[in-house]
């Protein structure tokens, strides 16, 4: 089974194969901001893959213009409830510039 390792917590997941990021932060107690519920419709899932990009797939083109909206958009920033699990994968979960709190944990 595939491991996911979410920094800056080092909290250490393993999920079945081809499991949604989100939910493998969300069933894990590991805080991923979700405004619309993993919908592709926001950005505030975004997080940045530091190890594994390769497996996520490709985007695609609403996934693209959700992340024009991230604060810290990098190369390889992707929105967590578009990936699935195929491989172990090292995320960051980067820190927010806005005020907003998810009040849901």
């Amino acid at each position: 089974m595939p491991k996911v390792t979410f920094l800056p917590s080092g909290t250490v997941v393993e999920v079945e194969d081809d499991y949604n990021l989100l939910d493998a932060a969300l069933d894990n107690n590991v805080q991923i901001d979700h405004n619309c519920g993993g919908n592709c419709a926001c950005s505030t899932c975004h997080v940045i893959i530091e190890k594994g990009i390769e497996t996520t797939g490709e985007k695609s083109e609403d996934e693209e213009d959700m992340l024009d909206e991230a604060e810290n958009l990098t190369e390889n920033s992707r929105l967590a409830c578009q990936c699935t699990v195929t491989a172990d994968l090292v995320v960051k979960i980067p820190s927010k510039d806005s005020e907003w709190k998810d009040d849901t944990f």
